[in-house]
């Protein structure tokens, strides 16, 4: 009986560390360019990626539910009052800045319970055939009477909007920025509508003179993998990167953090340390098109022609997305953003 025993507990251990080689990662992100980047994380380290899809409440509400038994190590996510909200809530656990990734990851951009892998900037579109705006346009300044009718942009119930918004308030205050959306929404070509790619559109269509919308999409449209009509639209129109004289151009990131019961925590920073090499960040840069989270690494051509060398907004800690998230959506609606 001992000797079975002892075999058990010897089978056991030996299945543990068989499965132990994995991490279980659940995303919101539907790139498949992401699968083969994971690909090459197993085929260096000999760790299998599971992956679980899906979005962002669906995948929250089921880790939730599974608590201590939810097999989930890493959560990735876009937009860092996503992941803020995660660690509010007690979902994360720290660790996911190791020291290699502090010394590469800006501190603006990553916490203790989660770490930034692309950069994301939301920017001003324009057709120059029909407007030439001023180079040093900030977002404050598209609330003045002259842009009244010739701005689009989606729903207030866009994450991206909610963490533009509460940059503001984290720069402007409360008080000024509830003027400013105020303004801003009388400003509105038509009612806010539709993803970022239709505002690009809208533009070229000469539905509005401006769009505020993320440069990926332009560069999504220009690759052809939205077809030829949305290539010929996305030739038409510019980017313009507010605030360059100010604090710069609001910058979001796509992150992932570690969560609270990950069984396979070790396996989780090996991951993340990988996503912010130069391999893995050339691969991220130039199959969705967002900004790399390091130095060293030069976005796709099909953003980069648009401008290298324009001024980030790097001192607006992203961590203070999540904490002025609820402010913001409760000043929109209440200023008949829909």
């Amino acid at each position: 009986m001992k000797f079975i025993v002892a075999s058990l507990l010897f089978l056991s251990a030996m299945l543990g560390n068989v499965f132990a080689n994995e991490v279980n990662v659940f995303t919101s992100r539907h790139y498949e360019s992401d699968i083969e980047l994971y690909k090459k994380f197993t085929e260096q380290t000999g760790i299998k990626v599971n992956v679980i899809s899906g979005e962002d409440g669906a995948l929250q509400k089921r880790i939730k539910e599974e608590d201590k038994d939810s097999k989930a190590d890493l959560y990735i996510t876009a937009d860092a009052g996503k992941l803020g909200t995660f660690e509010a809530e007690g979902l994360f656990q720290t660790g996911a800045s190791s020291n290699l990734i502090k010394s590469v990851v800006p501190e603006q951009l990553r916490t203790e319970y989660w770490v930034g892998i692309a950069k994301r900037a939301r920017v001003i579109f324009y057709d120059p055939s029909r407007t030439t705006p001023n180079p040093n346009l900030s977002y404050e300044d598209l609330s003045y009477p002259e842009f009244k009718g010739k701005i689009v942009i989606r729903q207030s119930n866009s994450v991206y909007n909610q963490s533009l918004v509460a940059s503001l308030i984290e720069n402007d205050g409360l008080e000024e920025t509830k003027i400013w959306v105020k303004e801003f929404v009388k400003n509105f070509a038509r009612p806010a509508k539709g993803n970022d790619r239709s505002q690009i559109l809208a533009v070229a269509a000469g539905e509005a003179d401006y769009a505020i919308a993320n440069t990926y999409y332009i560069a999504l449209m220009l690759s052809g993998e939205k077809g030829s009509e949305q290539e010929v639209a996305a030739r038409k129109v510019k980017i313009l990167f507010p605030n360059q004289k100010g604090r710069g151009t609001h910058m979001n990131i796509s992150g992932a953090g570690i969560l609270k019961h990950a069984p396979n925590k070790d396996n989780a920073v090996k991951l993340l340390e990988f996503l912010v090499t130069p391999e893995a960040q050339k691969h991220i840069v130039n199959n969705t098109f967002e900004y790399p989270i390091i130095d060293g690494v030069e976005p796709s051509p099909l953003i980069s022609q648009f401008g290298l060398d324009f001024k980030q907004d790097l001192e607006t800690n992203v961590s203070t997305f999540a904490k002025r998230q609820a402010e913001a959506l409760r000043i929109m609606t209440e200023a008949g953003w829909n």
